[in-house]
């Protein structure tokens, strides 16, 4: 069933359009409250996006009109409200957030019961719930009383401070750059209780500048400071926590494929990679195949989103996935991507291995790959768009086994992703400029 509101991760826009307004979070509230069964406790965790206050507090509105008992826990990573709501046994959890988006947007996405994201099919009948509800006045101030939970936060914390041993990290500089968003208040609290010197980067959130030319999208900052503080590595998080890409002692930035590489072939050497399958998504490099089947495993893909990844992992019996742009799901460890976890599963394996990051890395050798993103006006199915289609077959026969060519849209942007992998970089890149020519003919490109 097609979705209006929801994309890849919960529905997301600019705050105060069409969608992201609180007048629109209080329906969205009381559709996802009587998709819940209309009673239990929602936990409702934020970013610290200025707009976050205020669109809580409608969304809780929305859930208390639907008869449930929503709780605030302020300001923490999206995958700590994922813990809350498996720990607190609530019916829902909400998150209000736009993840890697700049400050002026906000989105909303959910949890079930389990920690884990909503299917497309529980999203789509939240959506049909939609036209039966109906606006409240007074929205933007949502129920008198909001009771508020900070024991989440310490509880996140806590937790992650176990899966090393104490002191562990004595001795070592990292750079985390917390891209002025939620893992502020939390990773750098973490890492320095495991004894690391931690130089911050993003950690001074003020409610606008959140992903402001730092965090994951950004690691430039991150790769200088490594050098110019000689650091052991730098990790950088997203605005909501749920990412972490990683730079390297000699100022090289890892992306997700390098991450899940380097973990699914140590744990496949120490013979605890659950079903010897890591998964990942049609994103990821083919290198990333090559390397795990040579050391005895094997790769699953799912589409992109890493709900979708999860959904694979429990399908395959895997515990191990995620996506080149950062998700990276420890799921003996937590029921969606996490930041942290995935910086301390890397710092586990720099200790075990006494390796550092710019030797670890080279377990994955990239194929050549080119990438491209297209704005685009207005969205069509990629069956109609007939020049575009034409010249995606022609590729592929062209490429064979030897490489692939993917074109999507985005699920949370008005963009046309394109990506060719190929035997030679200039064999990708001209692939790429006759993607792009043929979705001019096929599309308003803007």
């Amino acid at each position: 069933m097609k979705r209006e509101y929801f994309g890849t991760d919960g529905v997301r826009g600019p705050y105060g359009g069409p969608v992201i307004n609180e007048a629109f979070a209080f329906r969205l509230g009381q559709a996802a409250g009587r998709w819940a069964g209309g009673r239990g406790r929602v936990v409702i965790g934020r970013d610290t996006r200025a707009s976050g206050e205020s669109l809580v507090r409608a969304v809780a509105a929305g859930l208390t009109a639907a008869g449930l008992e929503p709780v605030s826990l302020g300001v923490l990573p999206t995958p700590a409200v994922a813990g809350a709501v498996r720990a607190q046994g609530a019916a829902l959890g909400v998150v209000v957030t736009a993840s890697h988006n700049p400050a002026v947007d906000n989105g909303i996405k959910f949890f079930a019961g389990t920690g884990i994201k909503l299917t497309d099919a529980d999203e789509a009948r939240i959506e049909q719930l939609l036209s039966a509800t109906t606006e409240a006045a007074g929205v933007t101030v949502g129920p008198v009383t909001l009771p508020e939970d900070i024991s989440a936060v310490a509880d996140y914390i806590k937790a992650a401070g176990m899966l090393l041993p104490v002191q562990t990290l004595a001795g070592w500089k990292i750079v985390l750059d917390t891209a002025n968003g939620a893992t502020a208040l939390t990773s750098p609290v973490v890492l320095r209780a495991l004894g690391a010197e931690v130089v911050g980067i993003g950690d001074a959130p003020d409610g606008r500048n959140i992903n402001e030319g730092v965090g994951s999208e950004h690691p430039e900052k991150l790769a200088a400071k490594v050098l110019a503080t000689g650091a052991r590595l730098g990790i950088a998080h997203d605005g909501d926590g749920d990412r972490c890409i990683f730079c390297d002692e000699l100022g090289q930035v890892l992306d997700g494929d390098e991450v899940l590489t380097l973990l699914a072939v140590h744990a496949l050497g120490n013979g605890t990679l659950a079903a010897d399958t890591l998964v990942v998504t049609v994103q990821s490099n083919l290198g990333v195949d090559a390397a795990v089947t040579a050391a005895g495993g094997r790769v699953v893909r799912s589409a992109v989103g890493d709900r979708y990844v999860i959904e694979r992992m429990q399908a395959e019996g895997a515990r191990l996935g995620g996506e080149s742009s950062g998700h990276i799901i420890c799921a003996e460890i937590a029921p969606t991507g996490d930041g942290l976890v995935a910086a301390l599963k890397v710092l586990e394996v720099m200790i075990a291995t006494g390796r550092p990051l710019s030797e670890l890395r080279k377990v994955l050798k990239k194929f050549p790959q080119a990438t491209h993103n297209l704005k685009v006006r207005n969205r069509r199915e990629l069956a109609e768009c007939v020049a575009l289609m034409a010249t995606i077959r022609a590729l592929e026969n062209e490429l064979g086994s030897q490489g692939r060519v993917l074109v999507r849209f985005s699920g949370t942007e008005a963009k046309l992703r394109l990506l060719v992998e190929g035997s030679t970089l200039a064999v990708v890149q001209a692939g790429i400029g006759r993607l792009v020519t043929a979705a001019g003919v096929d599309l308003e490109v803007v």
